[in-house]
């Protein structure tokens, strides 16, 4: 079965509470998904077990990059008044490495207007 990478912002609660349905909907149709907010190292408790701050990071950084070079698409949700600076570079290494890549946009007021609600880069 395909694995998809879900990119996207994760701050908000709105965010967060997107993105999960946006997996569950993807692994009810069949699809293994990794989640970073739900499947990858999370930073506060990283550092409550004492890591440093840029520790933490790059461990966050190196699973996330591991989990792209895992999957066959990344969906790369584009919502807010810009997309999502850490999403796009995941979607840009996801695409220089030759993924499947998804966008999704479905709030109208973001930066790229003009885009429909989903565009589909092949780089094969």
């Amino acid at each position: 079965m395909p694995k998809i990478y879900v990119a996207g912002p994760l701050f908000s609660e709105a965010e967060k509470q997107y993105n999960g349905y946006l997996s569950k909907y993807l692994e009810d149709m069949g699809f293994e998904t990794f989640l970073p907010q739900r499947d990858g190292h999370k930073l506060s408790e990283l550092l409550a077990n004492g890591e440093s701050e840029s520790f933490a990071m790059g461990k966050i950084f190196k699973r996330d990059i591991s989990e792209i070079q895992k999957s066959d698409i990344v969906v790369f949700v584009m919502d807010g008044r810009v997309p999502d600076d850490g999403a796009c570079v995941e979607i840009g290494y996801a695409y220089a490495m030759g993924k499947e890549c998804i966008g999704l946009k479905t709030d109208p007021r973001t930066l790229m207007s003009r885009l429909f609600n989903f565009f589909w880069l092949s780089p094969k």
